[in-house]
């Protein structure tokens, strides 16, 4: 059913599709260069999928158990790849500014490519960090 169509019994069907796309906000023009053109976070009902240069995060939207924003941060703890040895979380900074992080409820893939690691938490440093974190966390609830 599409929005619009009615049911059986008469009553509207609302059929409602959640699409977010959020660029990585980068402070240095070598840093976009190396991430190249399809690096950015996208979330709909498919799943979760961040890529930053050749490294990918991808889990079902059920599993995206929220998000909140962080930062400023120091440039040594953010930019780049980085993995938390404290809780084992994964960073994909490109500015100091601040980003979002987004909690899941099973731990992920995301730094090596056997998937020895997983991480229960993955910080972006997308732009505009305050809309993403609530359109993540109205797409969570909705789902």
């Amino acid at each position: 059913m599409t929005s619009g169509e009615t049911t059986a019994v008469g009553h509207p069907t609302v059929v409602v599709h959640h699409r977010l796309h959020a660029e990585f906000a980068v402070q240095v023009p070598w840093l976009r260069r190396a991430l190249g053109a399809r690096a950015g976070l996208e979330l709909d009902a498919d799943g979760l999928r961040v890529r930053f240069g050749p490294w990918r995060v991808t889990t079902p939207l059920s599993n995206v158990a929220g998000a909140s924003v962080t930062g400023p941060y120091r440039a040594a703890r953010v930019l780049g790849v980085r993995l938390s040895l404290a809780d084992h979380g994964l960073t994909f900074g490109t500015t100091t500014e601040g980003g979002v992080c987004l909690r899941f409820r099973e731990p992920v893939r995301g730094l090596d490519p056997w998937g020895l690691v997983r991480h229960p938490g993955l910080t972006v440093t997308v732009c505009e960090p305050d809309l993403v974190a609530e359109a993540v966390n109205r797409i969570v609830a909705a789902a």
